[in-house]
């Protein structure tokens, strides 16, 4: 989503964020412990696998080392499987454990929120364990707020950071950007430590210099496929070069047109103007080869066939469908700091303020748009594909964290079971960030070995994902007739250490809360 025009636009904000230090960890989290034990729990281990419970979870400092069936439910639990008492015990009856979420598609401050610390609350609130920083911010930010959170010296997710061709503190960007260059720039970035590539849409012969230089030092690779380059570097055409993941749409549509070879444009389209950008994509609909054509099942069985892997960041672009739905988002007014507000409101300069004059015209084609756009992922799911869940959160009244729980929902509205959904956020995610680098998963499912990265909350996330929104559920409570909110994540675990989420959650309210008081020129007041 951040494109290298939204770069510039945000510079000085930016600029302002990387040099703001980030708070440090303090007192906040307990742990990691010697030996914590979660108690009676019900399990979603993250493969898909159906629930079960009740089980014993131990962890030792920050690895899982035992996960124990230890009995029934509904009938006595059999003390003779329970393991060991722990230095640290959690009471999980009527709990459900989950890995920890993987966002596979963040920036750690876009807009002009600025506040690091705002941020990562956001998501660990709402179960995000790790993030995939597309990028998170420069280079050497990046980095160096990632060694911090492995270090666990700042409350925040993991971060795997990966950065845009030809940029970094220190890169010469007056050089040409040709083939040469671009294997330089991969040998330079890999030396500095990065994750993998965020690409656009560039000249195939660049692509390729990219993404073979990128695999010879084992990094991952995903692309927002700019509709200013797609037109040479479709998705399937930059799969077959060996890009790693798409994110977004972009390059998906354009791989299946069916009477163009490019996207019939208005004649008086202008990418600058980001409401003929955004509404125009829309209008692909019923532009590309139907379900179940040859062409739509030979794409999608390429892409199997390849294990490429889609993120689709359905989330992000879901206002374009129902504007008032998202300006109006019960979170707002709480978790919703006022800087970031701002830079939602339609704004002719602002990356994804494009709301001019959104018209119903626009919301239906979107609806139109979702539709066909969600077949494909269905398909490309139930043919064996990986899809992994990303929020691009930050943008387009996208609040961090609610983003990313929406992203959850649309995935159900989609086609796929909530289990496909929780596999999609955990696993997928895990084997997305760790097959580049020729290893095997370290998170992602509940397993012995792995590291302790889980989400607890007192609702089946299954039967309703609004539960894990921070804001909660509204439903009636029988026994009394009201109106009540259930729901939230309970304890959110990163590295063996234990955060309350509710505690989190009133961090970012109280920040929320004293932006508001603080003198401001804004125009837009929050509703």
């Amino acid at each position: 989503m951040l494109s290298a025009a939204c770069v510039a636009a945000l510079g000085v904000g930016l600029a302002a964020r990387q040099v703001q230090p980030t708070p440090p960890r303090g007192n906040q989290g307990e742990g990691p412990f010697d030996r914590l034990v979660i108690r009676g729990v019900t399990m979603i281990d993250g493969t898909g696998a159906q629930p079960r419970g009740p089980m014993d979870i131990v962890v030792q400092q920050n690895r899982i080392t035992e996960v124990a069936s230890v009995g029934f439910p509904q009938v006595a639990i059999n003390p003779e499987r329970r393991p060991a008492r722990g230095t640290k015990e959690i009471d999980g009856t009527g709990l459900y454990l989950m890995p920890g979420f993987i966002d596979a598609h963040v920036h750690c401050g876009g807009g002009q929120a600025n506040i690091p610390d705002y941020v990562y609350k956001l998501w660990l609130m709402h179960g995000v364990t790790t993030v995939r920083g597309v990028p998170c911010g420069s280079m050497d930010w990046d980095l160096g707020q990632r060694d911090l959170s492995a270090k666990n010296q700042i409350v925040a997710p993991r971060i795997f950071s990966y950065h845009r061709p030809f940029s970094g503190e220190g890169w010469d960007r007056r050089k040409p950007q040709t083939p040469e260059t671009a294997r330089e720039w991969v040998r330079w970035a890999a030396g500095k430590g990065i994750d993998g590539l965020k690409l656009g849409a560039y000249d195939p012969e660049i692509m390729a210099a990219l993404l073979d230089e990128a695999k010879t030092h084992n990094l991952g690779s995903t692309a927002h496929l700019d509709q200013m380059g797609v037109v040479r570097m479709t998705a399937r055409d930059a799969s077959r070069l060996g890009l790693g993941a798409m994110t977004h749409y972009y390059g998906l549509f354009e791989s299946l047109l069916k009477d163009s070879s490019i996207q019939q444009y208005p004649v008086h389209q202008n990418y600058n103007d980001e409401q003929h950008r955004f509404g125009q994509v829309a209008r692909l609909w019923d532009k590309v080869h139907p379900r179940g054509s040859e062409p739509w099942n030979a794409l999608v069985k390429e892409w199997v066939d390849r294990r490429f892997i889609i993120d689709p960041t359905m989330t992000i672009y879901s206002a374009g469908r129902d504007v008032m739905r998202m300006r109006n988002a019960d979170w707002h007014d709480q978790y919703t700091i006022p800087s970031l507000w701002e830079f939602f409101q339609p704004n002719r300069v602002a990356h994804g303020a494009y709301w001019f004059n959104w018209t119903t015209e626009d919301e239906v084609a979107w609806k139109k748009f979702y539709q066909v756009w969600m077949s494909f992922i269905n398909d490309f799911k139930n043919a064996g594909g990986r899809v992994t869940t990303g929020s691009d959160s930050g943008f387009i009244y996208q609040t961090y964290g609610f983003g990313y729980i929406l992203e959850l929902e649309m995935l159900q509205e989609a086609g796929f079971h909530p289990l496909e959904v929780i596999r999609s956020a955990t696993l997928y995610g895990a084997e997305a960030l760790h097959e580049p680098k020729g290893k095997a998963i370290e998170f992602g499912i509940i397993r012995p070995g792995l590291l302790a990265d889980m989400v607890l909350v007192d609702q089946n996330p299954l039967e309703n994902f609004k539960t894990l929104y921070a804001t909660g559920a509204v439903r009636v409570n029988d026994t009394n007739g009201r109106v009540e909110r259930v729901g939230g994540v309970k304890y959110t675990i990163k590295d063996g250490i234990v955060y309350d989420a509710k505690k989190l959650a009133a961090d970012v309210a109280a920040m929320v809360a004293a932006a508001k008081k603080r003198p401001t020129t804004t125009a837009n007041p929050q509703p």
